[in-house]
């Protein structure tokens, strides 16, 4: 992304209303490793921090661990749109 990092699009993101996808489950993928980085992820908005390369089945993992806050967003929408 050539004007926006991840950290800044997921920023953005996050100013967003949930009706707009402000609260979308997100995992930062990267190749920075350290724990300033870590924490910059989670700052911006990610909700996990995984690092490459990685193992197919850790990410597997790392995608399923957002299970729960995708269900919940799923369910608030049911019930704000009568569903």
């Amino acid at each position: 992304m050539p004007e926006v990092d991840g950290y800044m699009l997921m920023s953005q993101v996050r100013r967003l209303p949930r009706e707009q996808g402000g609260t979308i489950p997100a995992i930062a993928l990267t190749a920075y490793a350290g724990e300033l980085d870590q924490q910059q992820a989670l700052a911006a908005g990610f909700h996990r921090h995984v690092t490459k390369p990685i193992e197919p089945q850790e990410l597997i993992k790392a995608i399923t661990s957002l299970r729960p806050l995708l269900s919940e967003r799923l369910s608030e929408h049911s019930v704000e749109s009568g569903v």
